[in-house]
C-alpha cells in the first residue's frame, strides 16, 4: 500500500471513529506505521518462472500394473481408466474397483 492511499485509509478510519485528524498527523501515523517493524509489501512486479518437472515412469510399476489389468480382463472385468503407471479402475459385475501400486523407497542405513 503506498503511502497516499495508507495516510488517506487513516484519515477515513480516524473520522469514522469521531476523531478527524489533519492530513499532517495522518501522514504521520502512516510514516510510523511503514516504518514499523514486521511491516512488509509483497513485491508483485517480479513474475516467478513456472517450471514443470518431468515425471519418470516407473517400467516395473508398470510392468505389474499391466500383468494384473490382463488377468482382471480374463475374468470378465472391464478396466476403465488407467492413471499414470500408478493406479487404474475398473469394474466387475456391479460393483467399481480401483487398483492402486505403491512401491515403497528403501529405507535409510540399510
Amino acid at each position: 500500500m503506498t503511502k497516499e492511499k495508507l495516510v488517506a485509509q487513516i484519515m477515513r478510519e480516524c473520522k469514522k471513529e469521531g476523531e478527524p485528524v489533519t492530513k499532517e498527523e495522518a501522514e504521520e501515523m502512516a510514516e510510523m506505521e511503514i516504518n514499523a517493524k514486521g511491516h512488509y509489501e509483497q513485491n508483485v512486479s517480479k513474475e516467478r518462472k513456472v517450471t514443470k518437472r518431468e515425471r519418470k515412469v516407473d517400467e516395473e510399476k508398470l510392468r505389474f500394473l499391466n500383468a494384473f489389468r490382463a488377468d482382471l480382463e480374463e475374468v470378465g472385468a472391464v478396466v476403465e481408466m488407467f492413471k499414470n503407471e500408478a493406479q487404474f479402475d475398473f469394474t466387475f459385475g456391479e460393483n467399481s474397483y480401483t487398483l492402486k501400486l505403491v512401491k515403497h523407497r528403501q529405507k535409510k542405513g540399510v
